[in-house]
């Protein structure tokens, strides 16, 4: 039996170094003070499929702005222009 050399090692699936993108406000970066509840498109940015709020740690924003995003769908899906929940929004 021969020995293993590493050079000899192969992987199933080749292997990816993924640079990760520092992640950012886009409510700071561009300017933008007041998050309209009125704005369902807008505010469909922030959820997934089942209508869940997406978190700080994905969307990248800062936990003023995710306070100010929370209150706004909440008081949209209040309102009925957002869906408490459903199957596939997008």
């Amino acid at each position: 039996m021969a020995a293993h050399n590493s050079s000899e090692i192969r992987y199933l699936t080749p292997l990816v170094v993924d640079i990760k993108k520092k992640k950012y406000c886009r409510f700071k970066k561009s300017g933008i003070r007041f998050i309209d509840y009125k704005d369902p498109e807008f505010l469909r940015k922030f959820l997934n499929e089942q209508g869940k709020i997406l978190p700080r740690r994905i969307t990248g924003t800062s936990l003023k702005f995710q306070h100010r995003i929370a209150q706004a769908v909440k008081r949209a899906r209040h309102l009925a222009l957002l869906p408490y929940v459903t199957d596939l929004m997008k």
